[in-house]
């Protein structure tokens, strides 16, 4: 093998390396664009959210309190019934 041909064997190699390198440094920022906005949107839908659960305690405060007292005793009683299986096994 001549010199020449090595050196173009190397040249290509560093034209695939080079060109590897861009591709995953492309899919790398893809992947950080796609987690950004998946973010933002989970943020305003939390916002969505909790805007409206305020409106519908303000509308309803009375309902909103007996939904949280239910929802506390329904809590208790998965925790409990948890804690006795543990405790018996």
């Amino acid at each position: 093998m001549s010199i020449e041909t090595s050196n173009q064997l190397i040249d290509r190699a560093a034209i695939a390396t080079d060109q590897a390198a861009a591709q995953a440094i492309g899919a790398a920022q893809r992947g950080v664009a796609a987690v950004r906005d998946g973010s933002h949107r989970a943020l305003d839908r939390a916002v969505q959210a909790s805007d409206s659960t305020v409106g519908y305690i303000r509308d309803e405060p009375v309902k909103a309190m007996l939904i949280a007292a239910a929802t506390g005793a329904a809590l208790m009683a998965l925790l409990g019934l948890f804690t006795r299986s543990r405790d018996r096994g």
